[in-house]
């Protein structure tokens, strides 16, 4: 198999939809635009990426809506999909609040997921626990940031050892979540500790609650992006090998680029292709985490 023939589709990126108005927070520069997108993504032969919205204000200067994700999809629709924007605390602040009218009018649109989601509220909250309620019923997947404690920056908020990300797993048999962050990816050791884990960890793993909650629950996915998933896996490429075999169907390639000064991307192509030529990574797998699995949970 020629491996870098295959392509990608990228399951977490950022961009504006308008690159005029889009605020420089980072690092003085505005959000990528779909333009410098398909640059990045010509470079690495990326196919397609799923465009991530952003609607908690907790977790950004610059809501990005359903509607932004999708005119951009819809601007160019052989290099985009989009995760629709979903808040729990949408349609009246309830636990209550009937959240699949909102879930299936954008499903019926053309999303493929929701996400990214950074509301500030613990993860059993009850409002949390209606939105992946809702999200289990419509059959879509959803993308979460974890946080640290309420408080500390953005995401859902969960406690070392991801205890009630497993609770809501537990509950909602049909609930597809993707982890990310790095209170997500710090726990692929279990040496991590209350100070570093929304750092990022170096060193031997040893392994931890994601193996642990990926036996257990099948709707658990890995979005393996930014420096934390590019962090938990280039810390020990053995156990990585060991880890990617076991779960290789629920492992899913994202960038996560947000602005221009981001290189990220150019390192986890680097790191892939090594871990290949040293024999830790079949081509066979490498299909999946870069496209395969990709097309198999959003029904491509």
């Amino acid at each position: 198999m020629d491996v870098k023939g295959i392509k990608k589709i990228d399951i977490h990126v950022h961009a504006t939809a308008y690159p005029s108005y889009s605020p420089k927070v980072y690092e003085g520069t505005p959000k990528l635009s779909a333009e410098q997108i398909i640059e990045i993504y010509d470079k690495l032969n990326v196919e397609k990426g799923v465009l991530m919205s952003l609607v908690s204000p907790e977790s950004s200067s610059e809501i990005v809506t359903s509607a932004d994700v999708k005119s951009i999809a819809d601007k160019y629709p052989d290099r985009f999909l989009w995760f629709m924007g979903l808040d729990p605390r949408m349609c009246g602040n309830s636990a209550e609040a009937d959240l699949s009218k909102h879930i299936n009018y954008n499903k019926e649109l053309g999303a493929k997921g929701i996400g990214e989601l950074t509301a500030h509220l613990y993860c059993d909250h009850p409002m949390m626990d209606n939105l992946f309620y809702h999200a289990s019923l419509c059959d879509m997947p959803v993308t979460i940031h974890i946080a640290p404690g309420l408080g500390k920056g953005y995401g859902i908020v969960d406690d070392l050892g991801l205890p009630r990300l497993e609770k809501m797993l537990k509950k909602h048999k049909n609930l597809k979540i993707l982890g990310h962050s790095q209170c997500f990816w710090s726990e692929i050791s279990s040496d991590i500790t209350e100070e570093y884990r929304n750092r990022y960890p170096k060193g031997k793993v040893t392994e931890g609650r994601i193996a642990n909650l990926m036996r257990d629950y099948e709707g658990l996915y890995c979005d393996f992006s930014a420096g934390s998933g590019l962090n938990a896996f280039t810390r020990d490429p053995e156990y990585t090998a060991r880890f990617i075999e076991e779960f290789s169907d629920r492992i899913l390639l994202g960038y996560d680029m947000v602005c221009p000064l981001n290189t990220h991307q150019y390192k986890y192509d680097d790191f892939l292709l090594k871990m290949i030529d040293d024999g830790y990574l079949t081509p066979e797998n490498y299909y999946k985490l870069v496209r395969g699995n990709a097309i198999k949970l959003l029904k491509l």
